[in-house]
């Protein structure tokens, strides 16, 4: 049975193949959202939409009903769970466990599919993108 560690923040993601107890992790790609870095003000137009009003022809402005930064998040979510569906689907892993940061745990959990929630057997609650292979498996025990 293979599992996969799945070790994310809004900025990257990593993931990891479990080989064994005693064998090291073994990492099978990584992405980068370079978005993360950017300002707000960097990820946002200038001026809001325009809409017209059915009735009467008046016009007003549509504010985003999402901070710009947020949806880079929820963008890059979603990205990265496209990828394990796909991954999941293929039969390429069952089980899968999630290290992140609580909001961006909060983002994967709620874009998940059920098919790969069904998946995930713990999670870990850090920050652990820019650690080595050999640290995030040190950390892999409170998982179990």
């Amino acid at each position: 049975m293979k599992t996969w560690v799945v070790v994310a923040s809004a900025a990257r993601a990593r993931v990891f193949e479990i080989e064994g107890r005693k064998k090291p992790l073994k990492e099978l790609f990584d992405l980068v959202h370079p978005e993360e870095r950017l300002y707000r003000r960097d990820l946002k137009t200038d001026k809001h939409g325009r809409a017209y009003d059915r009735v009467g022809g008046q016009r007003h402005t549509v504010e985003t009903p999402v901070d710009p930064k947020e949806k880079e998040n929820i963008d890059f979510a979603r990205q990265l769970l496209d990828r394990l569906d796909r991954e999941r689907y293929a039969h390429h892993f069952e089980n899968m466990y999630l290290v992140s940061p609580p909001h961006f745990l909060g983002l994967l959990r709620d874009n998940m599919s059920d098919g790969l929630a069904r998946t995930v057997q713990g999670t870990l609650i850090k920050d652990l993108t820019k650690q080595d292979a050999a640290s995030v498996q040190d950390h892999l025990v409170h998982l179990h």
